[in-house]
């Protein structure tokens, strides 16, 4: 499985079990309300501000895993770039070189 995949879904475990355990805690009466009907949003909101710091510290592994891999992928298109540019830069100066010898011939014809 790639790593970005499974970072992100460890990354949403962590999110979506902070949210049970939220409603748990603000049904029961141990967490404030939210204000009129915005009692889903702050659920949610609390949930994400508890589920943050947790993945930061948690998924770190995973996270530098991922990122590594991102790192590798990057390099490799650098290089592939580099050496396409090479070849272009090859087949121009092959290019203008036998452009040159043409022209030397035609002269030479003169």
């Amino acid at each position: 499985m790639d790593e970005m995949l499974r970072y992100t879904l460890m990354r949403l475990g962590i999110f979506v079990g902070c949210l049970v355990v939220v409603w748990g805690l603000v049904y029961s009466g141990l967490a404030p309300r939210g204000l009129g009907d915005s009692n889903g949003l702050w659920i949610v909101l609390l949930a994400l501000v508890v589920s943050a710091p947790i993945s930061f510290v948690v998924l770190r592994k995973e996270r530098d895993r991922a990122s590594e891999r991102i790192v590798r992928r990057m390099d490799r298109a650098k290089a592939n770039l580099e050496a396409n540019r090479n070849q272009e830069d090859d087949a121009d100066d092959a290019a203008r070189a036998q452009g040159r010898t043409q022209a030397q011939a035609q002269g030479q014809a003169s």
